[in-house]
């Protein structure tokens, strides 16, 4: 079989594809862009032992990569539609365009596409380094490779939910917390904002009676807002005021130097939780996600061989 090429060769066939603004499914863009690519009908036959097709993820991973820097948009769940900074993209491109040329691209504000930072920390370069085929281990490489997948996923988690309306974040952030097994053995939570409690958007009993509660104050800040300030903070801090002594404040977007500070000092014990921090815990305890396969490594037993 001829060699298939990169995810990264799958990007600018996408974006011809979405270039007439049509609005598809993933499973509609799959076989459009192979037969744009020109892909045999090995190539296509060729899959993981899930079953999944070689190129279908690969052509996956581009969709990710332009929907999250707006050159795809999202109209439906499931569904894609090109955006005009991303017919600007394919324009403007004099060659096949790869990750790091979308990435550097959408760091100019002209170009109309969106950096996605939704960390406290800014990293100067927004594009995931290259790994050393040559120089790592296969256990390296393994690693790496589910990095790669949990900073891809964890980016898609914020930007969905940054998409969607404030209840179901909030009910996200509960079901999260509660999988995280806050609500203890015969506990319970919900979200608060629909009957408008206070400044409150979660609560979570930690016995059945209800004794002990975690309070939560949930905020769905775009990928572009700026972050959430030390006034947020004081007025979760006079929510709980006769309530509790500690609260739980979780945002999809980032906690300024202000805010950090005055939590530090405050008597009331509040733990802040920015958009970063939010995804990895969301995939650690499996909320929004769900595990496509487990690998099981071997090694020589050598208590065999003694």
């Amino acid at each position: 079989m001829e060699s298939m090429p990169n995810w990264e060769e799958f990007i600018s066939p996408t974006l011809r594809v979405m270039s007439d603004g049509q609005t598809r499914s993933r499973r509609e863009i799959y076989p459009a862009v192979a037969d744009e690519v020109g892909l045999s009908e090995a190539q296509k036959a060729a899959s993981f032992d899930s079953g999944q097709e070689v190129y279908a993820n690969r052509i996956g991973w581009g969709l990710s990569l332009l929907a999250r820097t707006g050159a795809l948009a999202r109209p439906n769940r499931g569904e894609y539609a090109i955006t005009d900074a991303g017919l600007k993209l394919l324009s403007s491109s004099r060659s096949e365009l790869k990750k790091r040329d979308v990435a550097e691209a959408a760091l100019r504000p002209e170009s109309g596409l969106t950096p996605y930072t939704p960390s406290v920390r800014q990293t100067k370069d927004p594009v995931t380094p290259e790994i050393d085929n040559q120089a790592s281990t296969p256990l390296e490489l393994i690693n790496a490779g589910i990095r790669l997948i949990e900073d891809e996923v964890a980016a898609e988690l914020i930007d969905r939910l940054a998409a969607r309306d404030p209840w179901f974040f909030e009910e996200a952030v509960v079901k999260l917390l509660v999988g995280m097994g806050y609500s203890g053995e015969l506990g319970r939570g919900w979200a608060t904002q629909r009957s408008n409690d206070g400044g409150i958007d979660g609560v979570i009993d930690q016995d059945f009676l209800g004794l002990n509660k975690v309070y939560i104050q949930a905020k769905r800040y775009g990928l572009n807002s700026s972050p959430v300030s030390r006034p947020d903070i004081q007025s979760f801090v006079g929510a709980l005021s006769g309530k509790a002594d500690s609260g739980v404040f979780i945002t999809t977007g980032r906690f300024s130097r202000d805010a950090v500070d005055y939590v530090a000092n405050v008597p009331t014990r509040v733990i802040l939780v920015d958009g970063e921090q939010l995804a990895r815990l969301m995939i650690r305890f499996h909320i929004g996600v769900h595990q496509t396969r487990a690998l099981s490594i071997v090694e020589i037993d050598e208590d065999f061989f003694a």
